[in-house]
Parts: C-alpha cells; sequence; structure tokens
C-alpha cells in the first residue's frame, strides 16, 4: 500500500486489520478530496451530504477489505484434513496482521461435549499451533511447544474467554511470564510456561474463542509486544476484534473438522485393533510370527487382518486378508470375515472350497464388503502346503539355500462378489523354509509398477533356519516397506519345524 493510501486510510478511519488488508486505499483518497471538495464550496447542507457519502463510502469499502479477509481466509486455512496442520495455518494467517505471537489451543473432546467448566480446576487444552515473529522467536520457545497440553490458571483471559464466549483483551506490565499458563519451563508437558514479556514495556494480549457448530472447540491467544500498540488501546478496537473473530469463526469451522476426523481416526483404529486379536496357536510343528501396521492418522485404516486356523493331523490353516475400502466399515466388516472363516474351516475343506463358501455366504447380503484373500493350508508331516487365492498378492517362499521366490497361485476374484471359481494349487514346503503372506500395504507405491514392488521382496537374501523367524519379518518390512505407507501392512510368517 503506497504512503498516500495509508494517510488516506487513517483519515477515513480504516485502522488495525482493515489496513492491514491494503484494499481499497486509493478509493477512499479519492472519495475524501471529492466528498472534501463539495463540503467546502456548496455550504453547510453539501458538507453534510458529503460527509454522510464519505461514511457510506468507508463502510462500503470496510465491508469489501471484510470480504477479502475472509476469502483469503478459506484458501489459506484448512488445506488438509490434519489438525495441528490447519491450527498452525490460522497461527500463521495471524502474524504478523494482528499480533507478534499466536497460539492456538483445542479443548479435549470430553470438554466440548460438556463445556470448558467441567470437572473444576485449571482449564486443560491442547496447544496445537504456536508462531511468533522473528523478533519473539526466542520467548516462543520457551512456552510449552506444540503437541503438549497446558493447563490455565483459573480467572485468566484464556479461562474467563471459554467460560463467557467472548473476546478478552488485557494489557499487563512487564511480565515475567505468559499470564495464563501454570508452572514454567519449556516443553513443560501439561504445565508448560515460559517468559514472554521484556523490561521495555508492556505486554498486550487478545484472547479469542474459535466457536464451530454451536460448540467452543478452542482459543486463538495473539500477543503483542512492547514495540506494538496494545489491543485494547487502539482506537478501532471494536473494529479489529470483530474482524478478528470473524477470522476466527471461519477458521474454527476447518479446525472442527480436523478434530472431528482425528476422532474419529482414533476410534477406528481403537476398534481395528480390539477385533484384529492375535492369530490362533499352531501346532508344535510349526513356528508363526506376525506384525500389523497402521498407515498412521494422515489416512483411514484399512481392514487388513490374518488368521491361523489349527486343523486334525497337525495341519494348520494359515489366512491373510484385505477388505475393500477405509474406516470404522471395513473395520467391522474385516471381523465378520474372520468370524465366517473360523466357522467354514472347521468343517475341514480344502482351500479352494473354503473360499468358495466364503464367496457364497458374503455374497447373499450387501453389508459386507468385497475383500481379497489367500488361503495356505501347510502340513508339515507331508513337507507341502495348498493354496487358494481370492485376488490377493501371491505369497513369498524364502529360502536357505536357493533364491527368495513369488509362488504362482491361479487367482480367483475377490470374497464378496459371488463369482465363484477358485483353484488350489500345491507347492513343496521343506523345514527351515519361510513362507511370508502379507497384505497390499507392504510392496505397493504409488510411483511404480506392481511387478517391480513384488520383485523387490524376492531380493530378501537367503535365511539360515536358526534365523529368528521375528528378526526375519523385521528385516523384510525395513527392506520393502514404503518409506510413508499409503495403506495398513499385515505379515504373516511362518516356518516347519524339523
Amino acid at each position: 500500500m503506497s504512503a498516500a493510501a495509508r494517510a488516506a486510510g487513517v483519515r477515513m478511519g480504516l485502522k488495525g486489520p482493515m489496513m492491514a488488508l491494503g484494499r481499497g486505499g486509493d478509493q477512499v483518497r479519492e472519495a475524501s478530496v471529492r466528498f472534501g471538495d463539495v463540503g467546502a464550496g456548496r455550504g453547510a447542507d453539501d458538507a453534510a451530504a458529503g460527509q454522510a457519502g464519505a461514511t457510506a463510502l468507508r463502510q462500503l469499502l470496510a465491508d469489501r477489505a471484510r470480504l477479502a479477509l475472509l476469502n483469503e481466509v478459506a484458501e489459506r486455512i484448512g488445506s488438509t484434513l490434519d489438525l495441528e496442520g490447519t491450527c498452525a495455518e490460522l497461527a500463521r494467517f495471524a502474524l504478523p496482521r494482528f499480533a507478534d505471537l499466536a497460539a492456538v489451543e483445542v479443548l479435549p473432546p470430553e470438554a466440548v461435549l460438556a463445556g470448558p467448566g467441567f470437572g473444576g480446576g485449571p482449564l486443560r487444552a491442547r496447544r496445537t499451533a504456536l508462531e511468533a515473529i522473528p523478533a519473539l522467536r526466542h520467548r516462543a520457545d520457551s512456552l510449552a511447544p506444540p503437541g503438549h497440553w497446558v493447563r490455565h490458571r483459573q480467572g485468566c483471559p484464556t479461562t474467563r474467554c471459554l467460560e463467557t464466549g467472548q473476546a478478552l483483551a488485557e494489557t499487563y506490565p512487564a511480565v515475567p511470564e505468559w499470564p495464563c499458563e501454570t508452572g514454567g519451563g519449556t516443553g513443560g508437558g501439561e504445565n508448560g510456561g515460559g517468559a514472554v514479556g521484556t523490561a521495555a514495556g508492556p505486554v498486550s494480549s487478545l484472547v479469542v474463542p474459535l466457536r464451530a457448530r454451536g460448540q467452543l472447540i478452542g482459543v486463538l491467544s495473539l500477543l503483542r509486544g512492547a514495540d506494538s500498540e496494545p489491543f485494547a488501546e487502539a482506537a478501532s478496537f471494536t473494529d479489529d476484534v470483530a474482524v478478528i473473530q470473524a477470522v476466527a469463526d471461519r477458521a474454527a469451522v476447518s479446525i472442527d473438522n480436523a478434530r472431528r476426523f482425528a476422532i474419529s481416526q482414533d476410534l477406528t483404529m481403537e476398534l481395528q485393533r480390539a477385533l484384529l486379536a492375535e492369530p490362533g496357536s499352531p501346532h508344535a510343528n510349526l513356528e508363526l510370527a506376525s506384525r500389523y501396521l497402521p498407515c498412521g492418522t494422515s489416512a483411514m485404516v484399512g481392514g487388513d487382518w490374518f488368521e491361523t486356523v489349527r486343523l486334525s493331523f497337525g495341519r494348520t490353516l494359515l489366512v491373510v486378508g484385505d477388505v475393500m475400502g477405509h474406516g470404522v466399515e471395513a473395520a467391522v466388516d474385516m471381523s465378520s470375515y474372520r468370524t465366517l472363516l473360523r466357522y467354514v474351516a472347521a468343517t475341514d475343506l480344502p482351500p479352494h472350497r473354503i473360499l468358495r463358501q466364503l464367496d457364497r455366504l458374503t455374497s447373499q447380503g450387501d453389508a459386507t464388503r468385497p475383500a481379497t484373500c489367500l488361503l495356505a493350508l501347510v502340513e508339515p508331516a507331508r513337507r507341502r502346503c495348498t493354496f487358494a487365492s481370492a485376488g490377493h498378492l501371491p505369497p513369498v517362499l524364502i529360502s536357505p539355500d536357493r533364491p527368495t521366490e513369488l509362488l504362482a497361485v491361479p487367482t480367483g476374484p475377490p470374497l464378496g462378489t459371488g463369482l465363484g471359481g477358485y483353484t488350489a494349487v500345491v507347492h513343496p514346503m521343506e523345514p527351515g523354509q519361510v513362507l511370508l503372506l502379507y497384505t497390499d500395504g507392504l510392496v505397493e507405491r504409488r510411483t511404480e509398477d506392481i511387478d517391480v514392488s513384488l520383485a523387490r521382496l524376492t531380493r530378501i537374501g537367503r535365511q539360515q533356519p536358526s534365523a529368528s523367524l521375528d528378526g526375519l519379518v523385521d528385516l523384510v518390512l525395513s527392506a520393502v516397506k514404503p518409506p510413508v505407507p499409503d495403506d495398513d501392512i499385515a505379515v504373516l510368517a511362518a516356518r516347519i519345524q524339523g
């Protein structure tokens, strides 16, 4: 914004956040001159009319600037469903146009539902973002960092803001620490506090509630140092607070979306952990090792699973599957497949007929999602393994005396389609060899063909029979797993005891 435009904006009363926008300054300056000239040459009535017109134009430009600001909020805040990332976008947006330091804190889910005053005692909130201008960055380092829980003193601006639902501004003399946090020290967990004041002058704070869908979900805390005009002393204080609150309200919707997504993620992962119990105990002639790795909070967990079923005559049925889709529904369907599998496997059918029965049962209703599945019936006494596949990736056989190989298994359609057409195939399996079953999250990478990904498995070196099976699984994960998996990973390894 030019100096002339800034002067015109001050003359028309556009200060604080409105001036920071830099929009409409030239129009204000021209309008001020035009209406001023009218008032000087045509008497008191025309002067009053000119002043009224200038006031109306000033309000029009202020409204337009406010809409432009909110459009910028929509573009820059809420670009992802990551809670910390969205809060950091809000904190960065506030600097330096509104403050010198900005912190965002989100209430725990139970406090959002029951209200911030539930339970009594110091208010507990999770700091999700903390940003500062370079001059105050060393001060911000002494505060509780993002990811830590902070307890606020009773009666402090943050507590009162959440109790009343109103923005609160206060000015403090040179204070040794942030006036809301209890305790002290960098990264103080639930009691983080730190120095933000200076001996050079007062510190001014503005705490604004974050409201979404009729609920208070957190606060935006802004701080100005001694070199900045205190919030409460600005001539445009009321307008400034209204603008900042509008920004906070718009950003709070994106923060609430990310917060709800994170809660859903946590519930889904907890449900899947509860449903994905450890596989059943095999016979003593078979050694097992397994791993399950969720892909993390950046994407919803899937329906990957594995299972072992003890059968007669020392045989063990190994199973690995992957329900299509993600989320709670996929986790529930995964549990349904495991239950049906145990029921059908108890009838002692061969693997391809087990798949046929599972496909028939699951295709009769529309509630269960399709799933890929690989069955391996290990018979140590006969030194062989019988496979059947429903759209799943091929198993891997790791030997101590020859290269690792992908076993050729005829692939039928996924379970739940009702198409059937599964075929069994038998491969020899000697003591000391390791059979590896896995889901696609272990090998698939979006940037390469699946054949290239599978070939990476065959480069696993020869393993001695005395090597730890758990250690081998860890070796496979470190050598093959993508740096940032796009899907859950389930791995099941088996070795016949000599």
